[in-house]
This record gives structure tokens, sequence and C-alpha cells, in this order.
């Protein structure tokens, strides 16, 4: 690169210098500007470095000016996410099970591009999560633009779709069969993205997880429009329960004091609790029927139960019975 080239590129190398190389613990003077500037092919003079450092600032960069001795010393203060919100990002992106580990390291790199080079090794997140297991399947990021452009185009989409044989190894449903949908909502549950769909096979609303979605392409036909009765379908299985179905009914559930906080993170901090004993509290909430329900209540053992009405508590002993008779 040339001299002429280079010099023209000032102003970007100063940009990333403040980005890279500056926070609230590490400035740079305006003689180690030119000292780097220099040691980089680009000359720069004391009056010249103060006057590119006004137009950094004049085009939005919040740099703050502090004293290193008898020098005045400059740093950049604000950036587009404060640490905080970088390391719930790297929190986030290194525990997910959603993503591979591969892809967790990549867009960890990525967050760090947005601090200094001296927190950004603190970004290197190594978060245990217990039983954690890393998805394997690579295609599912494009599998979910083209899933995003569906829905935002309302166009139909079509995909092949694979489950696991006991010997772990993938295979196409129904031979290889392409299935074609009508998207109509990504949902994020349980650390795994779930489409929401009319499905043509199954002439219904369906849905499916996307990391099991393979050879995912958009095509040109228009999405079918839902029908009136079909929103709440829609809405119904944006939820865990809904994906299994089942009856929606209103319960009264009692629990062990000690578990106040699932209640509230199940059925969040609205939820009306009502005193039951000196150890227990109920409350009453609309749920949905399904396996996936018995699964995280029948979790709590004998410090949470149905108490009405009486045909769900019917349902409870049902659903009990068949586990105990599966021993």
């Amino acid at each position: 690169m040339t001299g002429l080239s280079r010099q023209k590129q000032k102003l970007l190398f100063m940009k990333q210098l403040f980005e890279r190389r500056t926070d609230d613990k590490h400035t740079l003077t305006g003689n180690r500007l030119i000292e780097i500037l220099g040691e980089n092919g680009i000359k720069a003079e004391r009056k010249t470095i103060y006057d590119d450092i006004k137009t950094l600032s004049d085009s939005g960069m919040a740099i703050e000016t502090t004293k290193d001795g008898h020098s005045n010393a400059y740093y950049l203060a604000d950036r587009l996410f404060q640490d905080e919100e970088l390391y719930v990002l790297a929190d986030a992106v290194a525990s997910s099970r959603f993503l591979t580990q591969k892809k967790s390291r990549e867009l960890i790199r990525k967050l760090q591009q947005l601090t200094s080079d001296y927190k950004a090794k603190d970004l290197r997140r190594v978060v245990y999560v217990e039983n954690r297991t890393k998805t394997f399947n690579e295609q599912i990021y494009y599998a979910i633009n083209k899933i995003q452009e569906g829905i935002f185009t309302q166009s139909q989409i079509r995909f092949k779709y694979f489950e696991y044989t006991v010997e772990k190894r993938k295979q196409l449903k129904h031979g290889g069969e392409v299935y074609t949908v009508s998207p109509y909502a990504l949902v994020w549950e349980n650390e795994n993205y779930y489409l929401v769909c009319y499905s043509e096979k199954h002439d219904n609303i369906s849905r499916f997880r996307v990391d099991r979605m393979t050879q995912v392409e958009m095509t040109e036909l228009p999405r079918r429009e839902l029908l009136d009765e079909e929103q709440d379908i829609v809405t119904n299985l944006q939820s865990i329960y809904g994906m299994y179905g089942g009856e929606i009914m209103e319960l009264k559930l009692q629990f062990d004091n000690s578990l106040i906080n699932v209640v509230m993170d199940r059925f969040g901090e609205k939820t009306i609790c009502h005193k039951n004993s000196d150890e227990t509290f109920y409350i009453n909430r609309e749920v949905q029927i399904a396996p996936t329900f018995w699964g995280w209540l029948f979790q709590f053992g004998d410090k949470a139960k149905v108490l009405a009405p009486a045909e769900a508590v019917e349902l409870a002993k049902k659903e009990i019975k068949k586990i105990s008779d599966n021993y």
C-alpha cells in the first residue's frame, strides 16, 4: 500500500485504534498515537492529531480526555454494547445447546470485536452447564434464514425431516419425503427452535423442530392464510404444552412453599398465590393438559399436586399409574 493511500486511511486507522486499544483503564496520548501511526507508515503531527480526534468526536465517537502524567490522554468511553451486556451475550452463546461448539466460538470471537482488546479476553466464556449437549446440525443457521424469509415474504417453504436411529444415525422420515409448509412463527423453547406452520402433508397446523429440518428451500408459492379458528391453534403451538395438544383447563395447583421461585419462573410474577397452610400455597392457573405439563409437575414429587377440578385430579392419577405400571 502506498504512503498516500495510508494517509487517506488515517482517520479510519485512528478509529480502529480507539475501538481496539482504549477503554476506561487504557488510554493513548497524542504522542503515542503519532508513534503508532508512524509504525504503520502514516505520518502525523501533534496539531493534526488533535484535529483528527475532534473530527472523530464530531462524528459521534464518545472520546473522553483524561490525564497521563502531564499529558492529555484519550479513550473511547461509550460503545454500542456495555461490558455487562456483552458478558450476558457471551454467556448465552457459550452455554446454548442450540449452538455447536464451533459456532459458539465463532460468535464469541465476533462479540470480542465489540470491545477493547483488553476486555475481549474476558469474553472467552467457559460456562459449565450440567448434562449439556451441543447440536451437531450446522445447517440450522441457514434453515432459520430461509424460514424467516418465508415468514416475512409470506411464502411457502419446503424441507426434508430427519430423526435419529438407535445407532445415532440420521434417518430421513418417510424415505426422504419433501414437506411443503406455510410458515407462521419461529418459537425458541427449551433451547431449541420450533417452526409453527400449516403442513400440506398433515393438512393441519403443525410444529417442527428446526434442527431436525434439512435442505430447507424457499418456494414461489404464496403462504396459506390462516382461518379465524386456526389463529388460536397457532398461538397454542407457540407454547411447550401446545406442542403435544391437549385440552386447556383451569387448575387449582398446590405447591410447597419452597417452590415459590419455581412457580414464579414458570407462571410469571403476576401469578396470585393463596396461602393453603403454613407449609403450602395454591394458585389457579389455566394450562394445557399435555405430557410436558405432567412431566413438569411430577418432577416435584409430593411437593406439588392438583387440587381441582376433579377431572384433572383423575387425569393426574392415571398419568402416575402409567408410570407406576412401567416398573
